[in-house]
């Protein structure tokens, strides 16, 4: 008997908390669901965006380059559409690609400032602002050469990135710092690569 009564006052004293905080605890369960619904459904929808976004990128890919309405066209669905995925940043760069081979140098450079400001991958940002500054530097707009090179974070692309802004200080006549330029580069770029031995030519013509 003493034990069905002290249950009894566990379970009365369990009541009146429930009766205190029963709304409480129920509202916070509520929430947790949700969260968790609406966790799977953002992670489906992503899912959903990625699938989307690589068969138009596939697609693309194996779009002839002369066909530049329709490559301009697929470009613009998926940084319209599936902005949120990675193949929006490497679309902009095929298509400035394509742009440039069809002497549209001003569309090609806003395809690549869009990748260098929305792109996912830190990579494909750099591969756009060396593209950029490549642009400019044929323009001889020296200044904004400079500008998209130092925007370049990605240290995998270091040598690359130092190696045109010693390209572009040599342009400037600032033989002092191109050289400096290219010796970074050195540092930073595969010794078994061609583009090394190309730096280090550059180098040398400059002498000591």
């Amino acid at each position: 008997m003493a034990y069905d009564l002290e249950e009894q006052e566990q379970l009365d004293e369990f009541k009146a908390w429930w009766n205190k905080n029963g709304k409480l605890v129920s509202s916070i369960a509520l929430l947790v669901v949700l969260a968790y619904a609406g966790w799977q459904g953002y992670h489906y929808w992503i899912q959903s965006k990625a699938t989307g976004a690589s068969n138009l990128y596939q697609t693309m890919l194996t779009t002839e380059p002369t066909k530049l309405e329709e490559i301009k066209t697929q470009v613009n669905q998926l940084k319209s559409e599936y902005s949120v995925t990675p193949y929006a940043g490497r679309a902009a760069v095929f298509a400035a690609k394509a742009q440039y081979a069809a002497n549209d140098a001003k569309g090609a450079s806003e395809q690549l400032t869009w990748a260098i400001a929305h792109a996912k991958e830190s990579s494909v940002q750099a591969i756009a602002g060396l593209q950029l500054a490549g642009i400019h530097f044929e323009n001889k707009e020296y200044a904004e050469a400079k500008k998209a090179l130092s925007d370049i974070k990605d240290p995998g692309y270091a040598g690359l990135k130092d190696n045109m802004l010693g390209d572009v200080l040599l342009a400037e006549g600032k033989t002092q710092d191109a050289k400096q330029a290219f010796e970074v580069a050195l540092k930073n770029l595969d010794t078994q690569g061609r583009l090394f031995q190309l730096t280090k030519q550059k180098l040398e013509s400059l002498g000591s």
